[in-house]
């Protein structure tokens, strides 16, 4: 039953996109498509941290190993754009279970410490192997609108269309999965490991199925997002990417497939609403590039001290039950605090 009911609010929810993008331009099309590509990425993070408590600041690198993935195959082998997006998916999960072993033996900040150093370090493997990575110019990821869609038919609204179908099927598995017995396991690991432990978890099977789940929807977030862009590039996988990646899932609530939606809203269009309103008031191009940094600063500390499960938290309080609940990230970091450690120092 509950299948049904994430089926049927998918479906309706991409009726709705498809009458967006018929009816707006190709340069909201393309924002809708990068907001997708997003949305499929901080929805896994927002699993990570709000249902199995485990902190990650680097799942930037994550999406550059499904953008470099879905760019070699494309050019190489030339996969149907499915298979390209589900060998992504893949590709992130494989990296994602590596960091998983080493996050089942971390905690708290030296976990985060550890993805961080992932998330600076990989950049410099395109630099070191160029002549497959492509070095600081990336790989071009170039697609075609197919062609029983007509010449006529907008490129950008073809890319709105498949990201949002990539982004709808995810968040319907997670749903799914969050739902199920795995996200029950998941919230047990995250609200005390020695009660988990106890009651027969795998806490250490468990942390890292978490990682392989949250980085398989960001190796596919960057493969989306590589297709949006036409490029896979370092420089379109910086730590700032991982950080604002991050931003996203706290903006819009930890734990929420909800707020990974507002998150990832938040993070494409108010940039771009301050950006346009910096520059109609005259400012020069070095301060209004200046001016989206600082306004998206603005709203995560507005949003954390009105709001401070997210802006899904925040509904929640306004709306009741109607809206669904989102943890606040000061009450997963609190989980996993000096007392958790020092509680399970007692107890080895």
């Amino acid at each position: 039953m509950t299948l049904a009911r994430h089926l049927g609010a998918a479906l309706l929810v991409a009726v709705v996109l498809l009458v967006l993008t018929l009816r707006l331009g190709p340069f909201r099309d393309y924002q809708i498509a990068e907001v997708a590509a997003y949305v499929t990425a901080v929805a896994g993070l927002t699993y990570l941290i709000g249902l199995s408590g485990q902190i990650s600041v680097g799942h930037g690198a994550f999406m550059a190993v499904g953008a470099y993935a879905a760019a070699l195959l494309l050019i190489h082998l030339h996969w149907p754009l499915e298979l390209v997006f589900a060998a992504s998916a893949l590709a992130g999960a494989a990296a994602g279970g590596i960091i998983g072993v080493a996050a089942a033996r971390l905690r708290g900040p030296y976990l985060a410490g550890a993805t961080l150093m992932l998330a600076v370090a990989l950049p410099s493997i395109a630099d070191k192997y160029a002549g497959v990575f492509g070095g600081d110019q990336g790989l071009t990821v170039a697609i075609s609108t197919p062609a029983w869609l007509g010449a006529a038919f907008p490129p950008t609204r073809w890319l709105a269309w498949i990201t949002c179908a990539a982004a709808l099927i995810t968040l319907v598995l997670l749903a799914n999965l969050g739902r199920g017995r795995t996200g029950r396991d998941w919230r047990a690991l995250r609200d005390n490991e020695i009660a988990a432990a106890l009651s027969g978890l795998n806490v250490a099977r468990m942390r890292v199925l978490a990682f392989v789940v949250s980085s398989a929807c960001a190796g596919l977030g960057g493969a989306l997002l590589a297709v949006v862009t036409n490029i896979a590039s370092p420089g379109a996988f910086t730590l700032a990417l991982s950080i604002s990646v991050l931003t996203a899932a706290i903006l819009g609530g930890l734990g929420s497939l909800a707020g990974a939606v507002w998150g990832s809203l938040v993070l494409v269009f108010v940039p771009t609403y301050v950006t346009d309103v910096a520059t109609s008031h005259g400012l020069s191009s070095g301060a209004s590039s200046n001016v989206p940094i600082a306004a998206y600063g603005v709203v995560l500390i507005a949003v954390m001290l009105l709001f401070p499960s997210g802006i899904q938290g925040g509904l929640r309080r306004l709306l009741g039950p109607v809206a669904p609940a989102a943890s606040g990230p000061l009450n997963v970091l609190r989980r996993r605090g000096p007392a958790s450690d020092k509680q399970e120092e007692g107890t080895t």
